[in-house]
């Protein structure tokens, strides 16, 4: 009997002191869901004329590797006339054929191919397209559509686990997983604006895989991938998304007038450091510098001036230069805007009303990109100005 107890006794202090097993998440019934309102977009550009650099195909005509490489690299005997262009992903918005993807998966467009998952190909139109947040939203010939639920952004957690599902490298359907790294990193466009507060994450983003959705564990679309950090092309461990709330807005206003309004103050303004906080009597550097005030612009006829450290907008405070382009940016032209500067060691509240930014109903020219291929960012320099 006693050897029973010490025995028993043994094992429960074992057990006691073994690890408990952590599994890890299965997305599959997630990939079920979702996967079916995933597609695939391609599209046809006005071809450059024949190129004498041109490679020529390696793999035997019409097997799925010459078509590939056909696609990424062209052939020698190609002229003038229309080409193949962008590689990219999209997913389904409404089940009578709205489409959300990325503007530089389109840009330049001939014409628009997206293939459904239940391998259908239709013609889409554009109903809109917004270079500044990358967004673009597409419209098919199609009724009963699978769709995707749309998330919040907002109450992603970092460290929280997240799926891509997208068309790398022209493979549909693909399926990578990671966690959120980091919210709302301010990555400066071509422009040197950052109206877009990305998701970083460590899943596995490649060429094709634009526009496709980021989901959260529920299966709801949070982040639209757009970005990837590389130095070779590939994938480096750092993806970029963008938050799908911020996204929606810009549907709803492509959708109402085909192109997005942006709130403008009418400054310039840097980041602070340790040196520029303390002389500015603040106990960490917090907020963005005022470097100039244009003429004429609603905060010149608030007063603020060069030397201003604006600390917050509406209520929500900027932690640092990039900040203030996303918070103007989404106030809609005409609403008031209420800013607390810290002048000459003093807090001051400043009441402005906010107007559309200058050609915001037109587009910028897109930026000259490989169309077969996701943008990239390089490091940023120490110092950025900023305008909003």
């Amino acid at each position: 009997m006693k050897k029973h107890f010490i025995a028993l006794l043994l094992g429960l202090i074992l057990a006691g002191c073994s690890e408990p097993k952590v599994a890890l998440p299965d997305f599959s019934d997630l990939v079920d869901r979702a996967a079916p309102a995933v597609v695939n977009i391609s599209t046809t550009l006005k071809s450059p004329p024949k190129s004498e650099t041109a490679m020529a195909n390696p793999f035997p005509e019409g097997s799925s590797l010459g078509e590939l490489f056909r696609h990424f690299f062209g052939s020698p005997d190609q002229g003038e006339g229309e080409s193949e262009g962008s590689l990219g992903s999209g997913f389904i918005l409404e089940p009578d054929g709205y489409i959300l993807t990325n503007q530089h998966v389109i840009a330049d467009a001939e014409q628009i191919v997206v293939r459904l998952s239940d391998r259908r190909e239709l013609v889409a139109t554009v109903v809109g397209q917004d270079v500044t947040t990358d967004i673009a939203l597409l419209k098919v010939d199609a009724n009963g559509l699978p769709t995707l639920r749309i998330g919040n952004a907002d109450k992603l957690r970092v460290g929280e686990w997240v799926v891509a599902i997208g068309t790398p490298f022209g493979f549909d359907h693909s399926v990578t997983a990671g966690i959120v790294s980091a919210k709302g990193r301010g990555i400066p466009n071509d422009s040197n604006q950052t109206y877009v507060p990305f998701i970083q994450t460590d899943v596995a983003i490649n060429p094709g895989n634009s526009g496709g959705p980021l989901l959260n564990m529920r299966g709801e679309v949070v982040g639209i991938n757009a970005q990837i950090y590389t130095e070779s092309g590939g994938y480096m461990g750092l993806s970029f998304a963008i938050p799908v709330n911020l996204a929606m807005d810009v549907v709803a206003q492509l959708k109402r007038q085909g192109h997005v309004s942006r709130g403008f103050l009418g400054v310039q303004v840097q980041d602070m450091d340790r040196n520029l906080a303390a002389a500015f009597g603040l106990d960490r550097p917090v907020g963005a510098l005022v470097v100039r005030v244009l003429p004429d612009s609603p905060a010149e006829l608030a007063g603020l001036v060069p030397g201003d450290v604006l600390l917050e907008v509406n209520g929500t405070p900027l932690i640092d230069a990039s900040s203030l382009p996303m918070l103007v940016g989404r106030i809609p032209p005409g609403e008031e805007a209420k800013l607390t500067v810290a002048r000459e060691g003093k807090f001051v509240t400043l009441r402005l009303r906010v107007v559309e930014t200058p050609n915001a109903a037109v587009a910028p020219q897109a930026p000259e990109v490989d169309a077969s291929t996701m943008p990239t960012r390089v490091l940023r320099s120490p110092l950025r100005l900023h305008a909003a």
